[in-house]
């Protein structure tokens, strides 16, 4: 299922809401135009890590807010940043431009929190918007539960336009990103293939608006689908 467009027409046009996601799309050509070692260290400085945020809150509390605008392949920053499109205008149309920054970059700066909280001794980077855009979805469920959504939706061999009351469309996201968070959670607790430098594992979505994102360093190693580029060691 994929959103065309919501009922809602904003009044303003959403600068704020399109200055974030060109500052999203900005940070992930710069990404994906970096060499694979460069790559690597770019991530590991800039994404958030709970163990270094849990010890040394202070020096790496920059990267709560890094962490947001960083995304692990073409598929991960399409979808957030086309969620965003379709449904934080509203949000900011009703909250005003710097309300709304606050309350995107609080969305984001609890979910990091919150991963942290639950993971305090982890050290997989974690990176993605999807923490601040599920903070956007939960204000524009409560702000117009009464809006519907045109979607694009696949039955088997049909494909077929329907509205859809907004609200469904949101849960059936929460809960799409909250399976996959686990599956993604699964399929890393038991993959044992890297574990030395060489291959890049990038899973980014979110568990009930907590950016889950991992990333495994090792060779030899299959390249995960929708990265930028496969690292060295790993093949697609």
């Amino acid at each position: 299922m994929i959103p065309l467009r919501d009922s809602n027409r904003s009044r303003h046009f959403p600068v704020m809401n399109w200055i974030l996601i060109i500052a999203n799309v900005l940070v992930f050509f710069f990404e994906i135009g970096l060499p694979n070692n460069q790559l690597n260290n770019f991530i590991n400085n800039y994404a958030l890590v709970p163990s270094r945020l849990q010890s040394q809150p202070v020096t790496y509390a920059i990267t709560i807010f890094t962490s947001m605008f960083m995304h692990a392949g073409w598929f991960h920053i399409l979808s957030n940043m086309w969620v965003l499109f379709i449904f934080g205008d509203n949000i900011e149309d009703r909250m005003g431009p710097i309300p709304y920054l606050i309350f995107y970059l609080l969305g984001g700066t609890a979910a990091a929190l919150l991963q942290t909280y639950v993971g305090p001794g982890s050290n997989v980077p974690v990176l993605g918007a999807s923490g601040a855009i599920a903070g956007v979805l939960g204000a524009y469920m409560i702000l117009f539960p009464s809006a519907r959504v045109v979607s694009l939706v696949f039955i088997v061999f049909f494909i077929t336009i329907i509205e859809i009351p907004a609200i469904i469309f949101i849960g059936f996201w929460f809960i799409t990103q909250l399976f996959s968070g686990l599956a993604a959670m699964a399929r890393s607790a038991s993959s044992k293939a890297c574990f030395s430098p060489g291959c890049s594992f990038f899973v980014a979505r979110a568990k009930r608006g907590v950016t889950i994102s991992f990333i495994r360093i090792g060779s030899p190693c299959p390249c995960p689908p929708g990265l930028p580029r496969c690292p060295p060691g790993c093949q697609r």
